[in-house]
């Protein structure tokens, strides 16, 4: 049952991948992705903001509010109580990151400078230890949309998807060893398509929302 469900998967995905307009969609994310890898430390940060911001809430609106952190300059040089402030405003839901914002940005440059030189699994444990706020899936967004491509970002919308094609049973709680057996389930159907694991998140994100995000 498990393997036939997992063909169905890669069908849908395979089907996905035929709409040249989702497909281009989807290679242009994952250029961007690259080129963030290729920047500075600044924008890195706004990155960490954002896979911060993103935990448990809208992706969309995390990204705003990254966004707008970047463009007024607060990411940088607001104070933890400035950067709080700014976040009530923006209605978002978890006011007290702040604290791991302005954490995250006394080290960003030490990230850029030692995470070029780790490979994707090493880089993920140092962003768990490193990073007040990042637990697996938050490193391994953040890996992601650096331009990394070899780790699966174990979400609501994933779980969803290999729950409900029978890749693994009910995930009541995403302990380590859950994460890396969804990862592994993931790897998987990756290698049937041919395609790696950053990718084949985008195709299952659309699947589940309709839309190509980060």
């Amino acid at each position: 049952m498990r393997a036939s469900s997992e063909e169905t998967l890669v069908k849908r995905i395979r089907s996905l991948r035929e709409n040249p307009e989702l497909r281009k969609t989807v290679e242009n994310r994952l250029k961007e992705f690259e080129d963030i890898g290729r920047r500075g430390a600044d924008i890195w940060m706004k990155e960490m903001a954002f896979c911060l911001l993103a935990a448990n809430y809208s992706a969309v609106s995390a990204y705003k509010v990254a966004e707008n952190l970047f463009s007024s300059g607060l990411l940088f040089n607001g104070s933890e109580d400035e950067i709080r402030s700014a976040l009530v405003e923006e209605g978002y839901r978890f006011p007290s990151r702040s604290a791991y914002i302005v954490a995250a940005r006394e080290i960003i440059n030490e990230i850029r400078d030692s995470v070029p030189f780790m490979d994707d699994f090493r880089a993920r444990d140092y962003l768990v230890n490193r990073v007040k706020g990042f637990g697996m899936k938050e490193s391994s967004h953040f890996l992601r949309n650096i331009g990394r491509k070899n780790l699966a970002i174990v979400d609501r919308h994933i779980i969803r998807v290999v729950v409900e094609y029978n890749l693994m049973d009910e995930i009541r709680s995403l302990t380590k060893k859950r994460y890396l057996e969804v990862e592994e389930k993931l790897r998987k159907v990756a290698k049937k398509l041919e395609i790696t694991l950053a990718e084949l998140d985008l195709y299952l994100w659309y699947m589940k929302t309709g839309f190509v995000f980060r």
